[in-house]
């Protein structure tokens, strides 16, 4: 097949011609060959297209990297050099690039922006907990990018107290962000994490609640949160490696300087993590240590906090297991005994070793168990089955009285809310939808009564009986049938035209939850589909479902999506020249295997922050987050993973072949997914795709994974989505 030497441009005669599908594009013959048709609009889009500026040419320096005998040639491995000026050079004039060729968008993409923006209630406020004699709340003013986080005492008629106003933090920073909002047991003192680079690497800071005043107290490198022991001096927070691991817990004393702060446990394994939180009855702190197969849990009495941790159960390869505390024991939510889709267990605080677990939930194979809230008179459980989340709500001294909590739509989404007061007898849950906006609930536990405390406002005409969500089923080549929640505008015609959103993820075990989002309206209201294909890798259909997409059976996640494309298409929701496709991180790696399996499905493809080199960086373990995902990927020092992922790995397995029009992002701080390997990818699709489709890579050059900080600039990346999606679907109601 001959590469066409003629540049596609973002001027207008892009999408008159190939982008809409009109004559006078580039076709394919029936040999492969590529020929083109002489025509007066090929010769006007020549004309327009000869003066639109050329992509970037990243230099090619190989560098050969050889693993198990077999040696592979790494052209574009320098733009890791993150202090290097010619790597920064190079992301700029990507920039540029993709903002010129998206200029004719312009208008629109700041239509959209204005659309997304204005169904943002401006002065708002979340529904208030109650802890510790305190109702807490987060709330936003008109204008403002950052939220103001609030209480008051002992009523929510009280007068209002500002316990931090991120706004004011904000002043000065291209990027900010709190995070672990912690307050004393005495009410008075506030620790909270700052990030101002979007490297996830936040300074704990403490105010003094009473005077409005921060301390001097500084702790640099943090994971953002610290846990109060009961004696209101003393914190406990984590530190982060080079490699950004959370790997060592440390006590810090109020007014001493962080360098005599006593280190209280080290997580010497790479291939672990580590974290401290309080149990909610206030009794214990626990310093748990994870990785994907396995968990160890210890504890001290938060009244004794020089006191020696003691380990709840020692770590064994598969036994995963966390903790919560009740009475005099702790429940611990588990996979022991074989218990794949979990059960919960209780052992007294005295003897705690996997020996004294009994059965208090036990296992299903049908029901996967997520979370548990533990009540004084009550025990809730968060299950899925089917797909679906359910509340079951159990009555310590009753179980007689078991029930479910009824939610009645086909496809929603509902989780367990803030709970902190232990001895109550309202559940808060929160609820939502793909048309059914974000919303929070209390139940009265006693009576089943349901309050709505809040839902969601979307301003404007937004009216949830305009839109339809159902659930269908597409079967993978393997005969597993595998979910797709969808949601479009009443009346769609099942006429195969219609411009489709399919968005995935499928790892780590994260479930994809049918949610509600507002933004996505601006694409529903001019034609669009959008459906979530919930693949193997994640946990909609239970523990298995994640088994079934990791290590050597991630490719079903691939295929799981591929198959999920064929059937929208099968279906007559749309057609290739219809469908889009979207993904971020891991979801980056899933768009990137896709497009080099199935390249013919997609008109356009969307890959946010994406893990595309997946050899190369799960061999460098100086990179932050390797080790501990070797049981999610394996560990190509093993040559059976080292061959499996590199016959996936989206960066190695480029070709000389046609790929769809792709949009890719990144942040140059992600400390997820480092940004030279979307910067990479897209070298190596320009060097050899054979394709006029436009390519395009956006680094927000201030920010990292999440993106953008605050709580509308966000949206300018999305509108740049968004329009990019619209004009390649002729969508003429833009």
């Amino acid at each position: 097949m001959s590469k066409i030497n003629l540049p596609l441009a973002g001027a207008t005669a892009l999408l008159s011609a190939c982008l809409m599908g009109s004559s006078g594009c580039s076709t394919s013959n029936s040999s492969g060959d590529t020929t083109t048709t002489a025509t007066a609009e090929q010769t006007a889009t020549a004309q327009a297209t000869s003066q639109a500026p050329q992509p970037p040419t990243a230099d090619k320096k190989p560098k050969t990297l050889t693993t198990h005998g077999h040696t592979r040639t790494d052209n574009y491995y320098w733009l890791n050099e993150r202090e290097n000026p010619d790597v920064i050079d190079y992301l700029n004039e990507e920039n540029d690039y993709t903002k010129k060729i998206m200029a004719h968008t312009e208008a629109l993409q700041q239509k959209l922006f204005d659309e997304i923006v204005a169904r943002i209630k401006q002065t708002d406020e979340s529904v208030p907990y109650k802890r510790n004699g305190y109702f807490y709340y987060t709330r936003y003013e008109a204008g403002k990018e950052y939220p103001i986080y609030a209480r008051k005492k002992g009523a929510l008629s009280a007068s209002e107290e500002i316990t931090l106003n991120a706004n004011e933090r904000a002043e000065g920073n291209s990027y900010y962000a709190a995070a672990g909002m912690s307050v004393s047991p005495d009410n008075r003192l506030l620790a909270f994490g700052e990030d101002t680079v979007s490297r996830r690497q936040y300074t704990l800071r403490i105010k003094d609640l009473s005077t409005g005043q921060l301390l001097p107290d500084r702790i640099p490198n943090t994971t953002g949160s610290a846990v109060w022991a009961n004696d209101n001096k003393t914190i406990f927070y984590t530190m982060k490696d080079a490699a950004l691991r959370s790997f060592k817990i440390f006590s810090h004393t109020l007014g001493t300087p962080s360098s005599q702060d006593k280190e209280v446990y080290h997580e010497a394994d790479e291939t672990y993590g580590t974290f401290v939180y309080k149990t909610k009855s206030e009794k214990y702190i626990i310093i748990g240590s994870s990785s994907t197969m396995a968990q160890e849990f210890r504890f001290v009495d938060a009244a004794k906090p020089n006191s020696s941790f003691k380990v709840i159960q020692p770590r064994e390869r598969g036994l995963e297991y966390s903790v919560d505390h009740f009475g005099n024991n702790f429940y611990i939510r588990t996979n022991k005994d074989g218990a794949t889709n979990f059960k919960l267990v209780q052992t007294p605080v005295t003897n705690t070793g996997k020996a004294n677990w009994k059965d208090v939930i036990p296992h299903r194979a049908d029901v996967f168990l997520e979370e548990t809230e533990i009540f004084k008179e009550y025990l809730v459980l968060q299950e899925r089955k089917n797909g679906l989340t359910q509340l079951r709500i159990k009555k310590w001294n009753d179980p007689k009285t078991d029930y479910y909590v009824d939610f009645g739509e086909e496809t929603y989404t509902a989780n367990i809310s803030m709970n902190p007061e232990f001895d109550s007898q309202v559940l808060r849950y929160g609820y939502s939808s793909l048309t059914t906006p974000n919303s929070t609930y209390d139940i009265n536990m006693q009576t089943k009564k349901k309050t709505l405390l809040k839902e969601q406002v979307v301003v404007g005409d937004f009216n949830k009986e305009n839109y339809e969500a159902k659930r269908i089923y597409a079967t993978a080549k393997d005969g597993t049938k595998v979910p797709i929640s969808l949601v479009y505008r009443k009346g769609l015609k099942l006429d195969g035209n219609n411009p489709t959103l399919l968005y995935a993820y499928g790892s780590y075990g994260i479930t994809m939850n049918p949610s509600f989002n507002a933004t996505r309206l601006s694409l529903l209201d001019r034609g669009f589909v959008y459906a979530i294909a919930h693949i193997r890798g994640g946990q909609e259909m239970g523990r298995q479902w994640y088994e079934d997409g990791k290590l050597l059976k991630k490719k079903n996640t691939f295929t799981d999506f591929v198959d999920c494309s064929e059937y929208l298409i099968e279906q007559k929701y749309t057609n290739t020249n219809k469908l889009f496709a979207q993904g971020g991180s891991a979801g980056g790696l899933l768009m990137g295997a896709v497009v080099n399996m199935r390249p013919d499905l997609y008109k356009g493809v969307h890959a946010a922050v994406p893990f595309v080199d997946v050899v190369t960086t799960m061999l460098d373990t100086s990179i932050p987050l390797t080790t501990g995902e070797f049981d999610e990927w394996g560990n190509p020092a093993d040559k059976k993973y080292y061959d499996y992922m590199l016959s996936y790995s989206p960066y190695d397995n480029v070709e000389a072949k046609e790929y769809p029009n792709m949009l890719v992002t990144t942040g140059l701080h992600d400390s997820q997914v480092q940004y030279f390997e979307p910067a990479k990818w897209v070298a190596k699709l320009r060097e050899l795709k054979t394709d006029n489709n436009i390519l395009l890579l956006h680094t927000n050059m201030e920010a990292g994974h999440g993106g953008a900080s605050g709580r509308f600039r966000p949206y300018k990346e999305t509108a740049l989505q968004y329009a990019f999606f619209l004009t390649l679907a002729g969508v003429e109601d833009l």
